[in-house]
């Protein structure tokens, strides 16, 4: 064992230290009171990659049919886009007759189109999507539009996943897989990406002419289009099962993302037991809040179609409400006018985070992100959390 050799320390040592607190405070007071304009480019570049709000102007619309539009956004001030790991997000913030509405919106174009000055968002038309249905009917090019900076963590990391993932998609839930598509062709990302894609037939497929640009700038992509509905030739017929699955990863560790409706969820988590996955292998992106809760366990029948009253305490003021048991608190806020914070929509993020103080909920276990801590303690995600009774709830301010 090497031995250490320690310093001695001296009068002059002593002195030295003792008088460096005397030296910072005459330092101090000799500065300038002027306000400094200086600026460091860490902090520069942290505002550039992290804003906390980006203003666009639509500069282009693509109708993809049966609800779904693509909308190509450019910086109002002619910067670009922060850039993003490909399958991301962005919130947009939208007022919708005097109401603050927020919700999570995939982002479908590549990482390095910001580099060029311009980002791809999608969105689909959903049954009573209130959010959903006013973007395609009103949004148009030369329209402005608030967003956050690029948030989520549904993406490719290294140091977690195989370098083969195999993608199980569906319907709109391919955007964020076109994204890592798109990353994987620019050199953005390297991994090998197989995308096995489902819908109900092949007029229901989207982006086909985005993945053959794709796969002809690399062999690191393949899309398989997997049809429910119908026999195409180049197409596999049925649903995407474990066998399925299993066919197409071939040998060889590999990473099973999923990305699509939560019907797809529902049936896919079963297909996945099946591959023994251990559970970083297996990632999903979570679309927004949990539709018919009272069709998931250890929800209580008899609450369904009720409506409760929620009592909101924010910053001093307090609200009551009324909330209805089939649609989470943060529906239930937002109907009301009250502008709470909120991100995922998905119970992972927790930027909704807040207080019940009384009442009895329902939580699903699919979308329950919170800390064990909260749990304890009884801090709730309104975003992914249902009313069972009369409840009290604190909720941060909106930032």
């Amino acid at each position: 064992m090497s031995k250490v050799k320690l310093k001695k320390y001296g009068l002059k040592d002593i002195i030295y230290f003792t008088n460096k607190p005397k030296e910072r405070e005459k330092r101090i007071q000799q500065t300038s009171s002027v306000k400094t304009t200086a600026t460091f480019k860490v902090n520069e570049k942290a505002a550039e990659r992290h804003p906390d709000e980006q203003r666009f102007v639509i500069d282009r619309v693509v109708d993809h049919g049966k609800g779904v539009k693509t909308y190509t956004l450019k910086k109002k001030d002619g910067t670009n886009p922060a850039f993003f790991r490909a399958g991301q997000y962005v919130v947009i913030r939208q007022e919708i007759d005097g109401k603050l509405i927020a919700r999570p919106v995939s982002i479908s174009s590549g990482p390095a189109d910001t580099l060029d000055g311009w980002m791809d968002v999608t969105v689909k038309e959903v049954a009573n999507g209130f959010l959903s249905k006013y973007i395609i009917e009103n949004w148009k090019e030369g329209d402005e539009v608030r967003t956050s900076g690029p948030q989520g963590l549904f993406y490719y990391e290294g140091f977690r996943d195989e370098k083969h993932v195999v993608a199980c998609s569906g319907g709109s839930g391919i955007t964020p897989i076109l994204s890592m598509a798109k990353a994987i062709a620019s050199g953005d990302e390297d991994f090998r990406l197989t995308v096995l894609y489902g819908s109900r037939t092949r007029d229901d497929i989207l982006f086909a002419e985005d993945f053959a640009a794709v796969m002809e700038a690399t062999d690191k992509v393949q899309l398989i289009n997997v049809l429910s509905e119908e026999e195409a030739d180049g197409c596999e017929k049925g649903f995407i099962t474990a066998d399925l699955i299993r066919k197409y990863a071939g040998e060889g560790p590999f990473s099973l993302f999923a990305s699509g409706p939560q019907a797809m969820y529902n049936f896919l988590d079963a297909e996945a037991d099946k591959l023994a996955l251990d559970f970083k292998h297996y990632r999903k992106e979570i679309f927004g809040s949990i539709k018919e809760p009272w069709t998931l366990p250890g929800y209580p029948a008899e609450a369904k179609d009720k409506v409760f009253t929620l009592t909101v305490k924010m910053c001093g003021d307090e609200y009551v409400i009324p909330c209805n048991a089939n649609e989470n608190m943060l529906v239930a806020l937002e109907r009301a006018g009250i502008a709470g914070p909120n991100r995922c929509r998905g119970g992972v993020c927790g930027w909704c985070r807040s207080l019940l103080i009384e009442g009895n909920v329902f939580i699903p276990e699919l979308t329950d992100g919170r800390r064990g801590a909260d749990k304890k303690y009884g801090y709730i995600h309104p975003c992914a959390t249902f009313a069972l009774s009369d409840a009290v709830i604190e909720v941060p301010n909106r930032k």
